[in-house]
Formats: C-alpha cells, sequence, structure tokens
C-alpha cells in the first residue's frame, strides 16, 4: 500500500452477504414448524389409541346393555289374556270415537242366525260372544235367503258403514268367516249368519290377540342417537 492508504476506525467491510443469514433463519422456522406438527399427530394418535378408544368401547357396551335390557324386557311373560272389551277400550278412547274409530266390543251388537241344521248353534254362539264383550241383539235360524246355504264357516254381513268398523271388529272371533255389507240395510247391528262349515269361534286367546293388533296404533320408524 506504500503508505499511501491507511485504515482507520474499528469497522471493517464485511466479507459475506446478508442473504446467507437470512436462509439460516428460513431454515430454522422451517424445521419448527416441521417438529410442531410431528408432535401434533404423535398427540392425536395417542388421544385415538387411549382416551378416544376407550370412550367408543364404553359407548358400545352402553348400548348393549340398554339393547340387552329392551330385550329382556320383551321376552317377559306375558300375564293372562284380556278380554276383547278391555282390548280394544283403550285404543278407542285414544282415537277419540271420531269417525271411522274401531268401535269396542261392547259398542257393536250382532245378531246370531243359524243356517245349519244343527239345532242350539246360535244361542251357544250369541252366549259365547256375550262373554267376549259382544252386545247380542236377534238370536235364532237364518233367513231363507240364507238357510242351508251357507257352505263355509259363516258370514258377517252389515250395513256399508261396518265395512272398516264393526264387520273387522267381529271377524276377529270368527276369522275364517266371509264378509258381506249390504247398502240396503239400516241401523248400525251386523249378523254372524253361521255356515256349514262352523266347528267354534276362534279362541279367545287368539281372538284377543287378532284384536289388539287391529286396533293397536301403527308405530313410527324412529333413530335412536348414540347407538
Amino acid at each position: 500500500m506504500g503508505g499511501k492508504y491507511r485504515i482507520t476506525g474499528d469497522k471493517y467491510p464485511r466479507m459475506r452477504p446478508h442473504r446467507r443469514r437470512g436462509r439460516l433463519a428460513v431454515v430454522v422456522v422451517g424445521c419448527g414448524a416441521v417438529l410442531g406438527v410431528a408432535g401434533w399427530g404423535t398427540l392425536q394418535l395417542i388421544d385415538v389409541f387411549t382416551g378416544g378408544g376407550g370412550a367408543a368401547t364404553a359407548a358400545g357396551a352402553s348400548c348393549s346393555r340398554n339393547t340387552a335390557g329392551t330385550n329382556a324386557t320383551n321376552r317377559t311373560k306375558a300375564g293372562p289374556a284380556p278380554s276383547a272389551s278391555a282390548a280394544v277400550s283403550g285404543s278407542a278412547s285414544a282415537a277419540g270415537g271420531g269417525a271411522g274409530a274401531v268401535p269396542r266390543p261392547a259398542q257393536i251388537t250382532v245378531n246370531v242366525f243359524n243356517a245349519t241344521t244343527r239345532s242350539g248353534l246360535a244361542k251357544t254362539t250369541a252366549d259365547e260372544l256375550k262373554k267376549r264383550g259382544f252386545r247380542i241383539g236377534e238370536v235364532g235360524n237364518a233367513a231363507k235367503q240364507y238357510d242351508k246355504k251357507v257352505t263355509g264357516a259363516g258370514l258377517l254381513l252389515g250395513p256399508a258403514s261396518s265395512l272398516n268398523t264393526s264387520l273387522p271388529v267381529l271377524a276377529t272371533q270368527l276369522t275364517t268367516a266371509e264378509r258381506r255389507t249390504d247398502a240396503a240395510r239400516t241401523g248400525p247391528a251386523v249378523d254372524l249368519i253361521i255356515g256349514n262349515g262352523f266347528k267354534a269361534l276362534t279362541s279367545q286367546a287368539d281372538a284377543t290377540r287378532a284384536l289388539t293388533a287391529l286396533t293397536a296404533p301403527r308405530p313410527t320408524a324412529t333413530t335412536k342417537k348414540g347407538c
């Protein structure tokens, strides 16, 4: 330098560019982000294999216990079958007695006629229907147009209004009987005309079950949350 140039002070030119320090900072931040994501993922896996799995297992066990309890209740032995009148009374009350509601046996008047050559069938059948809660009207031999002309177990005959009310209820007591309506008939009474194929009324237990099914409200599909 020959003394022509002199370096004074405590500062000197930097030999490295500033941008390398910037790159170092970016690398450090990137490494920190990667470590953070890895740690978060590890915590999630631990939760799945410990806490989360235990909660799901507990919920499944609870649902299983509830289902088992319901099935056990349904398997409980039923008591004696109620009478036909009692079986339908609750549903008739729920319907409010409005138009089209299924009537109770006590609200139905039944005329019992014998169209066979066997004597006494009309009276014994009428007595049994009375025990089952029905009101009894006329009892005797069938009219000429039906006498010895009903080949099946019986014929249930009523006015047009009885098609979906009284006749289905009476049919639970003799399930094999034919049903007919007569638009010319007046009054709410229905007829049970005993035919040649008649042996006996449907057993009271079976009749009560059929009557309960007829009057029971239809269940609606529901989704139970949590199971």
